[in-house]
């Protein structure tokens, strides 16, 4: 498929460290703003009108011939461009590139849009920079904050404030879209499928069913700086043995709850070699098949790690800095994108415990999700892949969502105001 590979190599070297492999596509970093100038590109080759909303997000419209006025009713695909450390190619830019190459699948099939379409690239959904996933979704649903995500800091000190100016734009803007609801009638984001599932089952593509409860904790140990070579063991107060136990706790904790737990995320303090640890901020991931799961997992993880540190004489202070609840995409949505996907034979229904800007979006519009099969199951590092072959088969599956839900159906909303 000419269209999506075109795309696809446009991208592949932006932001990408020689030395991993990886992608270090950080929110409003220059990769990031590269990123964001290829989108603006691609919406203008297509004659697509392009945005930058109040927080960040891009949105490229294409409206139906002598629509006026503002949007309504839309179809919306998309996902992010922004990666992890060293992550893969596929995470958040397969969305975006698939659906620009949908974009010109349907062109290609004389198909005329009767609702508008937008493409649109949600800004910092992994929260690699600054903490906080989905920065750009969760403000627009008014799930986070704007005086909160302004303060947000990442690893230099710098706030998002402050690289919202260096990257000319204006801070005091970010809040709660009021049109969201009014402009997307439904918002389906394509996914490289972060697990294994799918090539367990030898399918390429899959329907999402639900999104697991997940949330981030931060676990902060405080204890006393010494020499590592003059203070004996007995004299020591070394946060590092108690963040030890909680990676410990932490695993057998999810496994005795069918959960995953995850300290992926470490700040020492002095972070010497040859001295003891004053303090240590670690970052638990947590996911569960449902809420109350993963309200006692993280309980559990709390509970006997705070035992232990009270036993040793370190300090522990545990910080909720961002919870989600679980997702269920509305059935009807989920099962007219089935029934469309029918001519492509079994189409396999399924959860997943990754988080997602469509499970943000949730709470305010239809949303529903395809994921694309990942042989390896491997996501979140250079090893992430999709074969070619079926990254055109979702690009393909989305054009045919797209064509059938806007020529298809009741009549679109007026769009004169």
């Amino acid at each position: 498929m000419r269209c999506f590979d075109t795309l696809w190599d446009e991208i592949l070297e932006v932001g990408r460290a020689p030395a991993t492999g990886g992608y270090r596509r950080f929110a409003w970093t220059d990769a990031d703003m590269t990123l964001r100038e290829w989108f603006t590109g691609c919406a203008a080759q297509r004659g697509m009108q392009v945005e930058a909303d109040r927080n960040g997000n891009l949105w490229a419209w294409w409206l139906p011939p002598g629509w006026t006025g503002d949007p309504t009713g839309a179809f919306v695909t998309g996902s992010h461009l922004d990666s992890v450390p060293d992550g893969g190619a596929y995470d958040g830019p397969l969305g975006v590139v698939s659906a620009f190459a949908a974009v010109d699948l349907v062109r290609e099939r004389g198909v005329v849009p009767r609702r508008p379409v937008a493409v649109v690239a949600f800004s910092d959904e992994e929260g690699a920079r600054f903490g906080v996933a989905c920065i750009g979704s969760q403000l627009s649903t008014g799930a986070l904050a704007p005086e909160r995500a302004l303060g947000l800091r990442d690893s230099d000190g710098i706030t998002l404030a402050e690289a919202l100016r260096a990257a000319g734009r204006d801070p005091g803007g970010l809040g709660a879209d009021p049109a969201l609801a009014r402009r997307i009638g439904v918002f389906v984001e394509l996914h490289v499928e972060q697990g294994r599932a799918l090539d367990l089952v030898d399918r390429p593509l899959a329907v999402a069913s639900s999104i697991w409860p997940h949330g981030r904790w931060l676990f902060t140990f405080t204890g006393e700086a010494n020499h590592a070579g003059a203070t004996r063991l007995v004299d020591r107060r070394d946060p590092m043995l108690s963040y030890a136990t909680a990676v410990h706790t932490a695993r057998h904790a999810a496994e005795l709850h069918a959960a995953v737990a995850t300290f992926g995320k470490l700040s020492v303090l002095p972070n010497g070699a040859n001295a003891i640890a004053s303090e240590i901020r670690a970052w638990l991931d947590a996911r569960a098949a449902d809420e109350p799961t993963l309200r006692r997992l993280v309980a559990e993880i709390g509970d006997r790690t705070r035992a232990d540190a009270d036993g040793s004489g370190i300090g522990l202070r545990i910080e909720a800095e961002s919870v989600t609840p679980i997702v269920e995409f509305p059935a009807d949505v989920r099962d007219r994108v089935s029934e469309v996907l029918g001519h492509l034979g079994d189409v396999p229904v399924l959860p997943t415990a990754a988080g997602h800007d469509a499970g943000i979006l949730s709470a305010v519009v239809p949303t529903a999700m395809l994921f694309v099969r990942n042989p390896t199951g491997v996501s979140h590092s250079p090893a992430e892949f999709a074969r070619p072959t079926d990254c055109h088969l979702g690009a393909a599956a989305l054009a045919d969502l797209m064509a059938e839900w806007t020529v298809t159906g009741p009549n679109p909303p007026d769009p004169t105001p």
